[in-house]
């Protein structure tokens, strides 16, 4: 299981990169053609703006890993240990509840918009609809994987889910 899960972590993680990594050579290339070159694709600016998109959903469940997303922990540090903890199995119902839900809603959002184009590419505007049930899923993934971590606080501060640290 400790193998699936570092492969999952593994093609998360460069679906993360590719998609910014992308971002920035698409729109360093156009800043160099509009003020170099004197022309500039008219393209680039959605594309960009899908690719963040994604990957901030793509994101989303790396983030929990590291324990970087947004989090009030006032009332857990407050609580005895057994009740903190409880406190966050509740958190990770909800989270999983509320991530669930984007994901039905997101595979909905993406047939609703499978039959439009988008203003600048043409592509159907279910491709980039597709990061939302993309997104939600790998969290998804990742929370099931993670959930016991969470609740323990027992994030990866820059360590590899096979346990070793990266090298700088």
């Amino acid at each position: 299981m400790r193998i699936l899960e570092t492969w999952i972590v593994g093609l998360n993680r460069a679906l993360v990169a590719l998609a910014l990594a992308t971002v920035f050579a698409i729109v360093f290339a156009n800043v160099v053609g509009r003020y170099g070159l004197g022309s500039s694709f008219a393209w680039v600016e959605e594309v960009a703006r899908h690719l963040m998109i994604l990957g901030a959903f793509c994101g989303a469940g790396l983030a929990l890993r590291e324990g970087r997303l947004v989090a009030i922990t006032t009332v857990p540090d407050l609580l005895p240990t057994p009740l903190a903890r409880l406190l966050r199995w509740g958190i990770v119902i909800v989270m999983f509840g509320f991530m669930a839900t984007m994901l039905w809603l997101g595979v909905q959002f993406v047939q609703f918009g499978w039959n439009k184009e988008t203003m600048s590419t043409g592509i159907s505007r279910g491709i980039p609809y597709l990061a939302i049930p993309i997104g939600c899923a790998l969290f998804l993934i990742q929370l099931a994987f993670f959930a016991k971590r969470f609740v323990n606080q027992d994030f990866e501060h820059g360590v590899d889910p096979d346990g070793e640290e990266p090298e700088v």
